[in-house]
């Protein structure tokens, strides 16, 4: 075959699967922004008829995921390809896939499971693990997602996430706020308490019921440790601590209470 026989193949070729090609493309292409559109539009009237945020999040993952299966689908029906063997034979594959994912199924199990027992729903606070702390921004078909408090994503594993132990810090709408403050054993316990309670009073964070206490919660090797539980809203959680931490350093070094740390004392022996 000389290159002459070769061109005109190759233009042939071109002008008979050009179109199909453009075609498929500009397909593609419209599908996923209709595709977009819809899962916009499917969200907000799941909401609006009154859906828990994570539900509907979590049912738009599944259809979304349907309809690019689908769109894929109709894209390959263009070049010729026999969609209804292909179906069957993906549905073969499906089978054998789902066995060797079974790990995979797991996990949208597990999504199910919190979609069913609702240990935490869209926007509450959580810590799953002991460790993973953050915002609950989507409840996805294989995974949780988590906002920290510095604007990072975390991805926790749905069959994590029901495995491990779940603290729900916002989910009672008022939280209260753990806090310890160590005073030196020469400082005058009362008057410390005074001043994390003003502390704890002048916050705006703080509400007044239940009323904030104080008390000695330890007597440790080189402090008192005062124990404190003002509190909030649960979206003001990180506001009472970061406020409180900071104002009672504050009113302790006006007050002339100290924070003690660990000290050691050096005797040298002469021989």
């Amino acid at each position: 075959m000389d290159i002459n026989e070769i061109s005109n193949t190759a233009i042939k070729m071109a002008i008979e699967y050009a179109p199909k090609v453009l075609m498929a493309v500009l397909t593609l292409i419209i599908g996923f922004w209709i595709i977009k559109k819809l899962m916009k539009v499917l969200d907000k009237a799941l909401i609006s008829n009154g859906m828990d945020l994570s539900l509907s999040k979590f049912l738009s993952s599944i259809v979304s995921a349907g309809l690019k299966v689908m769109l894929l689908l109709s894209v390959a029906s263009m070049f010729g390809v026999d969609t209804t063997s292909f179906i069957a034979i993906l549905g073969g594959l499906m089978i054998g896939v789902g066995m060797a994912l079974n790990g995979s199924l797991g996990q949208i199990a597990s999504g199910v499971m919190l979609m069913i027992f609702k240990p935490f729903k869209v926007g509450d606070l959580v810590d799953i693990g002991g460790g993973n702390i953050g915002s609950v921004n989507a409840i996805n078909a294989f995974n949780t997602e988590l906002a920290t408090l510095d604007n990072k994503k975390i991805f926790v594993s749905n069959s994590n996430v029901t495995g491990n132990t779940i603290t729900n810090i916002s989910g009672q709408g008022t939280v209260g706020v753990e806090l310890t403050f160590g005073i030196g054993y020469g400082d005058n316990i009362d008057k410390a308490r005074e001043v994390i309670l003003k502390v704890g009073k002048d916050c705006p964070y703080i509400l007044d019921t239940p009323a904030q206490g104080v008390v000695v919660a330890n007597l440790g090797d080189s402090s008192v440790d005062l124990a404190t539980r003002p509190f909030c809203k649960s979206e003001h959680y990180w506001d009472v601590k970061f406020y409180m931490t900071e104002h009672v350093k504050k009113a302790f070094d006006a007050q002339g209470i100290g924070i003690p740390y660990p000290t050691m004392d050096l005797n040298v022996k002469q021989s």
